[in-house]
């Protein structure tokens, strides 16, 4: 079988024994045939069940000049040997062998026009009643040949339903080997990034550090050196007002104004965080709340609260 033709189903298989049956009951001969044609091969696919029937299934032909079929194929319709012992033509023909002289067969075809094989009937002498049938017997032909159209339909649609599913399955794995390079590449680029944010924020604490160190210092004691009311003390606290605003936009706000901060004080903004009451905090320090208001107090300067309505704690969170 070709790749592009399918296997008959066993159920039209069956339902062709039964056309040949009803044929050779019909034209009342005993031998009603559907060959299958592979050439050079013709072999016998259905036959009639007949006890004067010769023809076996599977029964092989070469096909040739003196096979009946042959002249099937040759004028591409119906050919007719009424009685191939008077026929120059047929007189040496395979078939006589078997003493069938009279032969009415029809080309069978598929959808796109090749052959597929012959539908036949024979007999050992000329049959009357078979030559009436011959219409009938066109009709049967044309049966098969719808069947073959269907078959050839539904195998196609198998074959490219299966060609889609396969056309599917490799998208679908494209897909997702895609999904997880992407995936892959989206983790590497947060690594990447996270990576990168952290040197950065390693760079700027380590530009604040040497701003506060390296600078700062200087200005107090530049500061320090010149006369009271002097007009350079304006530039100085400029100079040093901008830095300082430098500085803190590029620290971690949290650990900067933990910075100006001492330990007391830096220990209970932490408490005030959690959430702990003045007189918590007071408990947990062995201190007197009055202590704890006065710490409170210098930590809002430090933050720049003093005179604002502002929660500490509050204010704390938000610059964390």
């Amino acid at each position: 079988m070709t790749q592009d033709r399918p296997d008959i189903p066993p159920e039209t298989m069956a339902n062709w024994q039964r056309l040949v049956d009803l044929v050779a009951q019909l034209a009342d001969v005993p031998a009603s045939l559907i060959m299958k044609t592979e050439a050079p091969d013709h072999a016998v696919l259905i036959t009639s069940d007949h006890p004067e029937n010769p023809y076996p299934v599977g029964m092989n032909f070469r096909l040739n000049p003196k096979l009946y079929c042959h002249g099937v194929f040759e004028r591409d319709g119906e050919l007719v040997v009424e009685d191939a012992t008077c026929d120059p033509v047929w007189s040496d023909n395979e078939d006589l062998e078997h003493n069938m002289s009279f032969y009415i067969g029809f080309p069978l075809k598929w959808p796109d026009g090749t052959i597929f094989g012959t539908i036949c009937v024979l007999d050992r002498n000329r049959n009357r009643r078979a030559l009436l049938f011959r219409e009938g017997l066109a009709q049967f032909a044309r049966m098969v040949e719808s069947d073959l159209a269907l078959i050839q339909e539904v195998f196609l649609r198998r074959a490219l339903e299966a060609k889609l599913n396969e056309t599917l399955t490799h998208l679908e794995n494209r897909v997702q080997a895609r999904t997880r390079e992407l995936q892959e590449t989206n983790t590497a680029l947060r690594v990447l990034l996270s990576s990168l944010d952290d040197d950065r924020k390693d760079r700027d604490q380590d530009i604040v550090e040497q701003v506060r160190t390296m600078v700062l210092p200087y200005l107090d004691k530049l500061r320090g050196q010149l006369e009271d009311g002097a007009a350079s003390h304006v530039y100085l606290d400029l100079a040093e007002s901008n830095l300082r605003e430098i500085t803190s936009m590029i620290s971690d706000k949290l650990s900067d104004a933990f910075s100006v901060m001492t330990p007391t004080e830096i220990e209970i903004a932490q408490l005030v965080m959690s959430g702990k009451t003045t007189k918590d905090i007071a408990r947990a320090m062995s201190r007197e709340t009055s202590t704890i208001d006065f710490h409170r107090n210098n930590i809002r300067k430090k933050l720049g609260l003093e005179g604002r309505d502002q929660n500490l704690r509050s204010h704390l969170l938000a610059i964390s």
